[in-house]
């Protein structure tokens, strides 16, 4: 390994487990998230030489996972392939503590948002993005970014309510 990757492959490294949970935020299916995430890798260490040292490699990261998925997406309308989520059986038959009930709740409740909304509550609730660099990762304007977050609270919030749990 050339000694100028080095600190690159270090930094992809260390991100996976947050790489891992933004791909998961986005395509709401743990075979997508981890193929998103091999993707996404494999094109950041393709690209090395871009990344500018000194800026955020994770933003770097989550805006080649951005566009690889938005690549997907695309790639399956042409196809017009329909996946089924594996999810759904997961847990049957098996007793849930109140805290799976309210992570299952959560999750119910992110799929009521539409990409654009859980793209953002990833970032910025999740991975803990300022708005300013969610919104470099997205490319879009930082007032974008505040009024995704605030229609995807208010969706979350109501359905939460809705369901019986509370909201955070």
């Amino acid at each position: 390994m050339n000694q100028s990757a080095e600190p690159i492959v270090e930094g992809i490294v260390a991100l996976l487990p947050r790489l891992r949970r933004f791909a998961r935020t986005i395509t709401r299916n743990r075979s997508d998230a981890d193929d998103l995430v091999q993707v996404a890798v494999e094109r950041a260490l393709l690209r090395a030489a871009q990344w500018q040292p000194g800026s955020r490699l994770d933003s770097w990261l989550f805006r080649i996972m951005k566009n690889a998925w938005i690549d997907e997406v695309r790639t399956r309308i042409r196809r017009d392939r329909l996946f089924a989520p594996e999810e759904a059986g997961e847990h049957v038959g098996v007793a849930h503590t109140q805290r799976q009930i309210d992570a299952m709740a959560v999750q119910q409740a992110m799929q009521r948002l539409n990409e654009e909304q859980r793209m953002v509550v990833g970032l910025v609730l999740v991975e803990g993005l300022a708005y300013k660099e969610a919104a470099a990762v997205l490319e879009i304007p930082v007032g974008t970014v505040t009024s995704r977050l605030a229609r995807a609270r208010e969706t979350l919030q109501a359905v939460l309510v809705d369901s019986g749990q509370e909201p955070a």
